[in-house]
């Protein structure tokens, strides 16, 4: 079992690093983030540090999911789109702050992991899809606001086309070998206002769906 101290220090942590928004910290310190973790790594879930999970991807550290989150400025009123749903974490802390999550995963697999810790924790306001995050979710826009959880090497137009006027949309950009950011895009009746927030490292957003393992390698003879 995993010590409260350590969920209260994370918290404590996270204050100490800008986030000041109480419902977010209270979504985040009610979401058990050793059960969106490996075995191997439970014990240190509540450290301030990205971990690795399965199909060679990670769970973000708290603090900058905690500032992408707070960024968004979200409200229990408002539909959102996550962009790379991972373990489940984000999404589920989303959740909390939000009406209604719709979340696309390309790695279907990783998918399914997440899918079963939403239903064995209650969670009835997700909505998933295996699909490309580059492409978004058209059936449901207009979004006001959408969260991407991979750094593009410039902002998705095809994202920013399902903003509602008034909405927000924060993604990191920048590709693996310069420095990254945390982009704020608000669209406005004009156009698009954007805000730098700050560095970061992420993993690539990758378009397209990965090859399915029983293609790989049919061309030997």
């Amino acid at each position: 079992m995993i010590p409260a101290s350590k969920k209260i220090r994370l918290i404590l942590e996270l204050r100490q690093g800008g986030i000041m928004d109480t419902a977010l910290l209270a979504a985040m310190e009610t979401v058990p983030r050793d059960q969106f973790v490996p075995d191997a790594f439970r014990d240190r879930a509540y450290e301030d540090t990205a971990l690795p999970i399965s199909h060679g991807q990670t769970i973000s550290q708290p603090l900058i999911v905690a500032k992408m989150l707070q960024a968004l400025e979200l409200n229990d009123r408002v539909k959102v789109l996550e962009i790379g749903t991972g373990s489940g974490y984000q999404t589920m802390i989303l959740s909390h702050l939000c009406r209604r999550v719709y979340t696309i995963e390309r790695h279907r697999e990783l998918l399914r992991e997440a899918e079963s810790r939403f239903e064995a924790m209650g969670r009835h306001n997700i909505t998933t899809r295996a699909g490309d995050g580059w492409l978004g979710w058209p059936e449901q826009t207009p979004f006001t606001h959408i969260v991407v959880s991979a750094a593009a090497d410039e902002i998705p137009t095809a994202l920013t086309d399902q903003l509602a006027v008034g909405g927000v949309m924060i993604i990191p950009v920048g590709d693996e070998r310069r420095e990254q950011r945390i982009i704020k895009v608000l669209r406005t009746e004009d156009g698009f206002d954007v805000d730098d927030i700050g560095p970061v490292r992420f993993l690539p957003l990758v378009a397209g769906m990965p090859e399915a393992p029983g293609r790989i390698g049919q061309a030997r003879a």
